[in-house]
């Protein structure tokens, strides 16, 4: 008898099985992936002397007409089975529904929903036709206003559990001004083999061995090297499906390749796309060359796209030959236009280029910034608690300052701002960008935080009377925050993409520094994402 091993298979070339009488066996089959619900095939080529081991498959139960309880971390949902906790995606609280357990845990369990019995109250029909799928937006069945309780007591629970600091009442988290096209920046990839649902595997028309399954979509969790095509995606001004849609239709009429991952070929690698509150877009194509007429035929696309839509302003592409998509190491080559569009706020402009990071919700952003720069000023003016000096105007440090939006945001009621960023290419933008509006009293560098922010870096620029810090999802390095304490500003401003971390640093803060307000912000609906800002205050003031 042939038994499947029991794992997820992520190198699998050059394996095979065996069966009771020795016999070796090519294995063409379909793996189920139970943690994202659905199937992927694989097709493994015979290689002698190299085999799995195999094993039969624990059977996990199908727990019938339990309710969900509660949402839950990462846009999973939550029940209780026999004092475990079992987390299930798509689904919303007050839902009675068949769950399928897909893993167990000695504390948890991870399950799928095989049927809904009753619908809760609590829920909406999602606009996306992909949703489920894709993994994008995993909240669209609930309700926006029960999104936002969601996220105000993630924040609240992980400030409170991880950090352990004494908090003030938390204010209402701000919700997004728009809850759909709201992103300014999207990414896509373009690959070969195209990921199936378990509604089209069991479509008996369906042919695996023959037809074009390239698509341009999102990457499904779980499988690096598949792509789910995406038709309409509600996360952008709709302008980008046209956009990409027309690439992916004329990339098949010409008979362009598509990227293989494994095999390192494919003429078609990835889309990004970029637009501003200016009306502009910025279509980055990357491509990988295989043969002499390659890039022939690369600019014959680009050339068919920028006359197809001449609201792009940017058009970029790049040959990408590494094992990854990132490109920031690489030469661009600017087929249309200028290689930046321009975003504003205010009175500002932000110079954006194609590896700048810049938040993805501008209009979100703005009211972020707001919150940082009350925080700093206290509505008006230097803020009373700290020592400032030249006509009352405060020394700023502007931690992990990407192309310095926070910095020039706070500029115009500041002494200066200083600006520390790992990427040099992000420092080169904030500096274009004060000069683009006539700030003269920022200075930027670029370096690995813990080596750049030093007792002696300190002592040499100034001890700081406020510092704002934006630091990636990890958190800030242990280094970071004993120079911080030692700098003793009067105030900090946290600004987080992930609460959990922020909340262990400010159980790292507390010796010196106290919680004054806490203002969760939404800047991705439909998402378990949340921004948050936190103001701490000296204890000795």
């Amino acid at each position: 008898m042939l038994f499947f091993c029991d794992l997820y298979l992520t190198h699998i070339e050059g394996l095979h099985q065996v069966d009771d009488d020795g016999h070796t066996f090519d294995l063409k089959t379909i793996f189920y992936n139970p943690a994202a619900g659905y199937c992927r095939d694989y097709s493994l080529p015979l290689q002698p002397n190299y085999c799995i081991m195999s094993r039969k498959r624990k059977t996990l139960p199908l727990l019938q007409g339990v309710t969900i309880e509660a949402v839950a971390a990462e846009g999973k949902c939550i029940f209780h089975h026999e004092d475990q906790v079992v987390f299930v995606p798509f689904c919303v609280p007050g839902d009675v529904v068949d769950v399928q357990i897909t893993k167990k845990k000695h504390r948890y369990c991870e399950g799928r929903v095989e049927r809904f019995v009753r619908l809760s109250d609590t829920r909406t029909v999602p606009v996306c036709e992909h949703f489920g799928v894709c993994g994008g937006c995993k909240w669209q069945n609930l309700p926006y206003a029960e999104q936002l309780k969601a996220k105000q007591q993630q924040v609240e629970d992980q400030l409170r559990r991880i950090g352990k600091v004494e908090l003030p009442l938390i204010d209402t988290i701000m919700g997004s001004v728009k809850t759909y096209e709201y992103r300014n920046k999207l990414e896509f990839g373009c690959c070969s083999k195209r990921w199936f649902t378990r509604e089209e595997l069991d479509n008996a028309e369906l042919n695996l061995d023959s037809g074009n399954h390239a698509a341009i979509g999102f990457h499904i969790t779980g499988a690096f090297d598949k792509i789910y095509p995406i038709k309409k995606c509600w996360l952008m001004a709709d302008a980008h499906n046209d956009m990409r849609n027309e690439i992916e239709r004329y990339a098949k009429a010409t008979g362009m390749t598509f990227y293989d991952v494994r095999e390192q070929r494919g003429l078609l690698r990835s889309l990004m796309f970029r637009t501003s509150n200016t009306g502009e877009w910025m279509v980055l194509v990357q491509f990988h060359f295989d043969e002499p007429q390659d890039e022939e035929r690369a600019r014959a696309l680009l050339q068919h796209i920028a006359d197809r839509f001449p609201q792009i302003t940017s058009l970029i592409y790049v040959d990408n030959q590494k094992g990854n998509d990132t490109f920031g190491d690489l030469k661009l080559i600017t087929f249309k236009g200028t290689d930046y569009i321009y975003e504003t706020m205010e009175d500002l402009k932000f110079k954006v280029g194609p590896k700048s990071f810049y938040q993805t919700n501008t209009e979100q952003a703005y009211h972020l910034y707001s919150v940082v720069r009350s925080m700093c000023y206290d509505g008006g003016g230097a803020p009373h608690d700290v020592e400032t000096g030249a006509k009352g105007m405060p020394l700023i440090y502007d931690l992990y300052t990407g192309t310095g939006t926070i910095a020039n945001f706070v500029a115009r009621k500041a002494r200066q701002v200083i600006g520390i960023e790992f990427v040099p290419e992000a420092i080169e933008d904030a500096k274009v960008n004060s000069s683009l509006n006539g700030i003269g009293n920022t200075t930027f560098f670029a370096g690995d935080m813990k080596t750049v922010l030093t007792d002696e870096f300190v002592s040499q620029y100034g001890r700081p009377d406020i510092i704002i810090t934006d630091p990636p999802r990890t958190g800030m390095h242990e280094d970071v925050v004993r120079v911080i304490l030692k700098a003793a500003p009067g105030r900090i401003i946290y600004v987080s993409c992930n609460p959990a971390t922020q909340a262990r640093d400010l159980a790292l803060l507390d010796q010196d520094y106290r919680v004054e307000r806490v203002q969760p912000v939404d800047m991705f609906p439909h998402t378990p994402h949340v921004e948050n800002v936190v103001l701490l205050m000296r204890k000795s003031q």
